[in-house]
């Protein structure tokens, strides 16, 4: 059976290789979709392809341990960066400690499959001793596994100092946190601003239409009085230009998600900067696919595949899974091969981005900007 399943990915690999190295071809159409996802012992041939990249998924939220998850991590030679954040507008992300203790028993569980992304708590930032608690707190996680930091969208968008202005990313109290993180060769994950339609009047043709109409108290439209998405930018790439040994990635596409282009002329500025496609792969099949593909080529060292995907320890692990599994096979086959993808109504021909491409989005960009997501000591120089 196992020789039978490396035949069968051996040889998807070398049709999608074939594929990559011949002319444009047209487009062929997806079968119809059936209601239930295949299960993780029964991988269909693209998730098999999949498989053979030893892909790492840089953007996710665990915290449940389940042996069906384990199975799936297994199944698809899968590691996964599991995201903590501290957001008081939500029960269960208010505190660190509810996330941290799961995180690191799927760590140990996982056998390092699952790696540790901490975060910090900005809101006390006006309180003595801030930066120096945080320091404390980042190097005992550090000291415990995690190999990198979450920065969350409340630094821009929520929190305020005492006389009323927002914090910003580049206010001085974070550059203390900023050298400590550097020095010790962690990368920040940086969720500052959000999508452009947050800025925007309702749009159910939007991607996010669905997520600000259930969380309204995210949505910048009806909350004028918070700062403009480019003045939150501004800050991140002040943080990027004055910390230049400090790696970031930018998740959910560093929030440029409308035009790559906007995405390129931060590469081309900063070279310590990355982002992830966490819950923005449909931006991309909303812009013109040769753009994308010959974006996605040319920075091909500097975007790393993430999803936003989730288990949280009220949900059903079968539910759950089953949307892991779907989103898996949906974003490769919009990435690896030719064939129509539709999302949300909307249909896009696949990208057939080269193997030596799909394999650096998929593994290899994982490995150099997140160290020790791969498994193994990190080496704290």
């Amino acid at each position: 059976m196992k020789s039978k399943t490396l035949k069968i990915a051996f040889l998807t690999v070398l049709v999608i290789t074939a594929v990559a190295a011949a002319g444009p071809k047209s487009p062929t159409v997806l079968p119809a979709r059936h209601d239930s996802a295949p299960s993780v012992q029964n991988l269909s041939a693209w998730l098999e392809a999949l498989a053979e990249m030893n892909p790492i998924d840089v953007h996710t939220h665990v915290f449940k341990e389940d042996p069906a998850f384990d199975g799936l991590l297994k199944n698809l030679k899968l590691r996964v960066l599991d995201i903590c954040v501290i957001d008081d507008r939500d029960p269960f992300f208010k505190d660190l400690e509810r996330q941290r203790n799961p995180t690191l028993n799927l760590v140990r569980s996982s056998s390092g499959r699952v790696a540790f992304c901490t975060t910090i708590s900005p809101y006390d930032f006006e309180e003595p001793g801030f930066s120096q608690r945080v320091n404390r707190q980042l190097n005992q996680d550090f000291s415990a596994g995690a190999i990198a930091v979450k920065i969350y969208k409340t630094i821009g968008m929520e929190i305020r100092t005492k006389a009323g202005k927002y914090l910003m990313a580049d206010d001085p109290v974070f550059e203390p946190i900023y050298k400590n993180i550097a020095a010790r060769h962690r990368t920040i994950v940086a969720h500052l601003a959000e999508p452009t339609s947050c800025w925007q009047a309702p749009n159910p043709a939007s991607p996010d239409y669905d997520y600000y109409k259930k969380h309204p108290e995210e949505y910048a439209y009806l909350h004028p009085e918070w700062p403009s998405k480019a003045a939150i930018l501004a800050a991140r790439d002040h943080v990027l230009a004055t910390n230049p040994k400090l790696r970031v990635v930018g998740a959910h596409l560093g929030s440029m998600e409308v035009d790559v282009n906007e995405i390129a002329q931060r590469f081309d500025r900063y070279p310590n900067f990355a982002v992830d496609t966490a819950a923005r792969i449909p931006y991309f099949m909303l812009q013109p696919s040769d753009k994308v593909r010959e974006f996605l080529i040319k920075y091909q060292d500097r975007v790393l595949y993430g999803t936003d995907l989730g288990l949280m320890p009220e949900d059903k692990t079968a539910e759950s899974l089953k949307e892991w599994i779907s989103t898996y096979e949906r974003d490769w086959k919009y990435f690896a091969t030719d064939q129509t993808v539709e999302y949300n109504g909307h249909k896009v021909q696949g990208l057939r981005l080269p193997v030596s491409v799909l394999r650096k989005l998929y593994h290899d960009n994982a490995v150099r900007w997140i160290p020790g997501i791969a498994g193994g000591a990190h080496q704290s120089r």
